[in-house]
């Protein structure tokens, strides 16, 4: 029996689209076909559309030109094309408008993490749900990662009991940490800063690992490395106003350098003057850089959690705490983060154990330890990924374009899952501001979670 292929749109077009648009033009161009652009930057519709030409010929198919909308033209969109699926990937300060439209027009929604950065927008999304029965699925690739799941399967097993604690420690490298004070995600107001933008990935991890619901969360936070006040501080002296004119500059990013950057952002900032390349140590910046949360899970467990966002290496270490044992999750993705002759930060050293030599640089890689009371501790293997976020994407687009099926680990996310996910740093940015402890229940958030 053949199935007609699923009608896709695409509403935002910047970096995070890719994934998405890589995978219906090639791995699931059978079950899904690209119909139309949703964006108001006609340059990087423009980068989009040769990528879909490219493709288009080297399967045989016909060419085509792939009609564009601006995003106060979503309804007709989805109206003028049999949009089956609208995937949003706008910026945060969008996602509950344009998925809640989405949900009205008659599409269904796939949504780029986060859900949405506030209360308010979590009260649109589950309102739209509530009204008009569309779906909305959360790609949270982070569960899909090898390593995650093998985690999920040694609490889901027993074999450390009851869990009483998590302790849960990631560090952002001065390539990818700094990389969100250059950008839109340096207000607070388009990203909720990173307890709503990075870390809820974090928290939807732990909301999975133990297949409980966050109650309370108390946090603190502060900008304490980049910023301007910052750097003067440190005796900085005069600053860039932009990475790309300053290439040799360690904490600059020069989009030249670049051509996939330098094609959506440089060549494009003319249409709507945004600027990709902003100095980490500049004026303006709204979100915090260091970060501490603790959160107490509706059956007993408590969560402490830190995020810095200029360490050195990046990765991550996660303790579980159990009534019969402990489990200790490290991952090294990056072991250090050093610079080429003219001073300049390298952006992907080689990944590699071998290209390490002696005890004193961090190996890269993964390790799960599994120990119970009065045993030795054991390593638990973790299988091969396939793709990138550790080696869960291409699993996760798998079920976002073919449909979920049976999942032991219930790996699939739904809105539920994602209003779970930002509520931790919903809640975490109310407590910061008023340094007390909050209630999610307080929060008002459309649902009973």
């Amino acid at each position: 029996m053949t199935h007609r292929r699923r009608r896709y749109a695409v509403a935002g077009t910047g970096h995070r689209a890719q994934m998405y648009i890589d995978a219906i033009l090639g791995e699931h161009a059978d079950v899904a076909e690209l119909v139309a652009w949703c964006e108001p930057n006609p340059g990087r519709i423009d980068h989009y559309d040769a990528q879909v030409a490219l493709a288009d010929a080297a399967a045989g198919r016909a060419e085509r030109t792939l009609p564009r909308y601006a995003p106060d033209g979503l309804e007709q969109m989805i109206g003028d094309h049999r949009v089956d699926v609208v995937v949003v990937t706008s910026p945060d300060d969008t996602h509950a408008e344009m998925v809640s439209r989405t949900l009205a027009a008659g599409a269904d929604a796939v949504v780029e993490k986060p859900l949405t950065i506030d209360a308010e927008g979590c009260r649109t999304i589950t309102g739209a749900v509530s009204s008009t029965g569309r779906d909305v699925v959360m790609t949270f690739n982070y569960r899909y990662a090898p390593r995650n799941s093998s985690l999920k399967e040694v609490i889901a097993s027993g074999q450390i009991g009851t869990v009483t604690s998590v302790h849960f420690e990631w560090a952002l490298d001065t390539v990818h940490g700094a990389d969100y004070f250059r950008r839109w995600h340096r207000l607070k107001d388009r990203s909720g800063g990173l307890l709503i933008h990075k870390s809820s990935h974090h928290f939807d991890l732990v909301n999975w690992w133990l297949g409980d619901t966050p109650e309370r969360v108390y946090a603190s936070g502060a900008l304490r490395f980049y910023g301007a006040e910052a750097a003067a501080e440190r005796g900085m002296g005069p600053r860039p106003a932009r990475g790309t004119d300053a290439p040799e500059d360690p904490w600059c990013l020069d989009l030249n350098a670049d051509p996939r950057l330098k094609a959506l952002y440089l060549d494009t900032e003319h249409h709507d003057g945004y600027l990709r390349d902003q100095d980490v140590f500049g004026p303006g910046i709204t979100i915090e850089d260091t970060m501490a949360v603790l959160v107490d899970y509706r059956g007993g467990a408590t969560l402490t959690y830190s995020l810095n966002a200029h360490s050195p290496w990046e990765g991550y270490r996660v303790t579980v705490n159990g009534t019969a044992g402990r489990a200790e999750l490290e991952v090294v993705e990056r072991g250090s983060v050093e610079l080429d002759e003219h001073g300049r930060a390298i952006l992907d050293p080689s990944a590699t154990p071998e290209a390490f030599a002696g005890d004193t640089l961090r190996p890269i890689g993964d390790r799960l330890l599994v120990q119970k009371h009065w045993e030795r501790a054991t390593e638990h293997p973790i299988p091969d990924g396939i793709g990138g976020h550790g080696g869960g994407d291409a699993i996760l687009l798998a079920d976002v374009f073919r449909g979920a099926g049976p999942d032991p680990l219930g790996r699939p996310a739904g809105y539920v899952d994602g209003v779970r996910a930002v509520a931790v740093g919903i809640a975490a940015n109310r407590s910061m501001a008023t340094r007390q402890a909050v209630a999610i229940a307080d929060l008002d958030l459309g649902i009973e979670l």
